[in-house]
C-alpha cells in the first residue's frame, strides 16, 4: 500500500467531541468527516483544498488557538493523502509545523490529539532524505497520546496502525480491540462509523498474520 494511500486511511482524526471544540472549529470538523467518509475518492482533493483555505482564514484571526492549529494540520495531512505523490510532501511538512506549534501552546488540547496526529505523520512519511519520517519519534508521540487519552478511539487506532507497520501484530490486535470498544459519541455518528469501519478492516487484515 502506498504511503499516500495510507495517509488517506489514517485520515487524521475526525473523532473529537464537538463539545471540546470552539464554535468556529466545529464546522471544519463536520466537513472533514463528510469529505473523508462520504465523498468519492476523486472529489476529495478539491474538497480538502477548499476546507484548508477556510481553516487558514480562521487561523489568521486566531493564530494561537491550539485546537485550530491541530485541525489545520489534520486537514492539510488529509489533503496530502487525497492528492498523493511527492508533491504532497510540502503540505505534510506544513502540517507538521502546525501540530508542533499546537503542542507548544497546549499539549493537552483536544485530549492530546496533536501527539496522535504528529505521531501518525512520523511513521507514515518517508524518512531522510525525502521526508522527516522517524519510527522511534512516532512511537514516543503515540505513547504520549495514549497517556493523555488511554481509551480514545483515535489514540488506540493510530497506535495499532503503527504497531502493524512495525509487524507487532499481537499488540496491534489488542489496541484495535480497545479502539473498537470505545464509547460511541452521539454527536459524531459519521466519524464513529468511518473509524469503526477502518478498525474492522485492520482486524480482518490481521487474520492473515
Amino acid at each position: 500500500m502506498s504511503i499516500w494511500i495510507r495517509y488517506l486511511l489514517a485520515g487524521l482524526l475526525a473523532c473529537f467531541s464537538l463539545s471540546t471544540l470552539a464554535a468556529d472549529i466545529a464546522p471544519l470538523q463536520q466537513r472533514w468527516a463528510q469529505i473523508q467518509y462520504a465523498l468519492p475518492a476523486q472529489q476529495k482533493s478539491a474538497a480538502f483544498e477548499a476546507l484548508a483555505s477556510e481553516a487558514e482564514q480562521l487561523g489568521q484571526a486566531e493564530p494561537d488557538s491550539a485546537p485550530l492549529l491541530i485541525w489545520r494540520g489534520i486537514i492539510l495531512s488529509s489533503w496530502a493523502g487525497a492528492e498523493g505523490g511527492l508533491s504532497a510532501l510540502g503540505k505534510v511538512k506544513e502540517a507538521k509545523a502546525l501540530l508542533e506549534r499546537a503542542l507548544e501552546i497546549d499539549p493537552q488540547a483536544l485530549d492530546g490529539s496533536a501527539y496522535t496526529s504528529l505521531g501518525a505523520l512520523y511513521y507514515q512519511v518517508p524518512g531522510w532524505p525525502i521526508g522527516f519520517g522517524d519510527d522511534e519519534q512516532a512511537e514516543a508521540l503515540l505513547k504520549q497520546a495514549l497517556a493523555l487519552n488511554p481509551d480514545g478511539i483515535d489514540s488506540n487506532y493510530f497506535w495499532a496502525d503503527y504497531l502493524i507497520d512495525q509487524k507487532r501484530y499481537a499488540e496491534a490486535r489488542t489496541a484495535l480491540q480497545k479502539a473498537q470498544a470505545a464509547a460511541p459519541r452521539a454527536d459524531r455518528p459519521l466519524a464513529d462509523q468511518g473509524r469503526q469501519a477502518e478498525i474492522r478492516q485492520r482486524l480482518a487484515e490481521l487474520d492473515d498474520h
